[in-house]
Formats: C-alpha cells, structure tokens, sequence
C-alpha cells in the first residue's frame, strides 16, 4: 500500500501545487482537505473536524490569508487544526507546515505567531545550517507574520528577516513557499485586488519574470527538501522505486 499524505488547504487559494507533483513522484497517495470554501472567504470562522491525522504518513498544513491569531479564527478552526497537528506529532507522523501551516505547526508545539516588522513577497535568500533538508537559495515569500520557533526546536534556515525553517520531532515547519509554480503566482496575483503588492513597490510583471528565472532551480531545490524531511525527519515510507 503506498504511504498517504494529506494536504490541509486553509485558503482556497493555496494549493499543494509543486509539492502534490514531489510528493506523488515519490510514490505517495495524495489526499485534500478544505477548511475555507471559497464562498466563505469573507466570514472564514467555519465550524470544522479535521480527518484523524493518525490515518496519514505526513499532513501538510498549506498557506493562508489570514492569520493565525486571528481573533475570528483562533477559537474556531485554528484551535481544531492546532489539535490535528499535536495529534500528529504525538503519533510520530510526519508534518511539514508551509508559510501559514509553518507558523501553525510552531504554535502548536509550544512557540509563537508575530506581525512581521518587514514582510517578504517575492524571492528572497534564505540562509541554512541544513542544507540537507532545507537547501541554500531563494525562495518565493509572501507573508505578513513570522513566527518563533518553539522550544525544543532546532531552527535550520533563517534570513535577516524572518526564521524560515525548523524542525522538532516529527514535524518541520517552514515560513516560505517552496510549493509555488506559474500557475499558483497568477492565482495569487489575481487576487491582488487592493493594490496589495503595490503599496510595498512591487509589480506583477516584476514577480513573473522573476519566478521564471527561477522556478526551475527552485523545482530541483524542493526535491531535495521533500526527500529530506521524508527521510531525516518525517521517517516516513517510500515505496519500492519512490523518488
């Protein structure tokens, strides 16, 4: 039977994208979950019961719009989902939290959630001591919050401005988004409604033509950050052939 990784959409705009092609190429069955419909977006407090996380190999919280301590969220679906991921911790599954789930995962396990005095959109560098789980480079940010990594924590990647990456247990979190294609940019720029970008001097053609810069490199680069948290954190099982 393959290994099973369920993927958590708190946003329905942010997919699984790159990271559901990596995980399906090293062999992993590939389930969703939506917490946000699109059609509550504008009212995102849905009542929710999470799938038992015990019944996957890894969960991987994705990103979202809004914010962790969000006073709407935080006794509706966040506390549920804070629930899932110490449940899977404590089952030895595999979690790797990105961007939003990455700042989740670190609440859970006992650190904390800030507003970022320097937010990142775009593609910044990021610095690793573990370049075996989390390779040099840039990678594509966009995020208001940061987190502290919780105790007990080893942090592994990190920039000027932000922790980028830790690791406890089972569990890693990370604060960019190493799931982003071409496809997922223009869903994100899309809804750029408000001028958004523009108000930190930023231009969508700007983000485009960088991310086809790099978005090969930066392909490659999340192949060898799945295969290590699979191999030296997540432990979990590839089948025959897997990657």
């Amino acid at each position: 039977m393959a290994p099973q990784v369920l993927f958590i959409y708190n946003d329905p705009n942010a997919r699984e994208a790159l990271l559901g092609e990596t995980f399906t190429e090293f062999g992993f069955d590939v389930d969703t979950f939506e917490v946000v419909p699109a059609h509550r977006v504008d009212d995102p407090a849905v009542d929710v019961t999470f799938p038992d996380p015990t019944g996957y190999d890894v969960i991987v919280p994705l990103g979202s719009r809004w914010a962790v301590y969000d006073p709407r969220l935080a006794q509706a679906w966040v506390a549920s989902e804070i629930q899932a991921v110490q449940d899977a911790v404590a089952a030895t599954v595999g979690v790797l939290g990105v961007c939003f789930g990455g700042q989740l995962v670190a609440q859970a396990l006992g650190g904390s959630v800030q507003r970022s005095s320097a937010p990142e959109i775009g593609w910044h560098d990021v610095h690793s001591s573990a370049p075996g789980l989390v390779p040099h480079g840039p990678w594509f940010q966009w995020h208001f919050d940061r987190f502290t990594p919780p105790p007990g924590a080893t942090e592994i990647a990190r920039n000027a401005r932000a922790s980028q990456a830790f690791v406890r247990g089972s569990a890693m979190g990370v604060q960019f988004h190493p799931e982003l294609d071409t496809t997922l940019l223009e869903l994100w720029l899309a809804d750029d409604n408000d001028g958004e970008l523009a108000q930190f001097g930023l231009r969508h053609e700007d983000l485009r033509t960088h991310t086809e810069a790099e978005i090969d490199d930066a392909a490659r680069r999340l192949r060898l950050l799945v295969r290590g948290f699979l191999d030296k954190v997540a432990r979990a099982p590839l089948p025959a052939g897997g990657g």
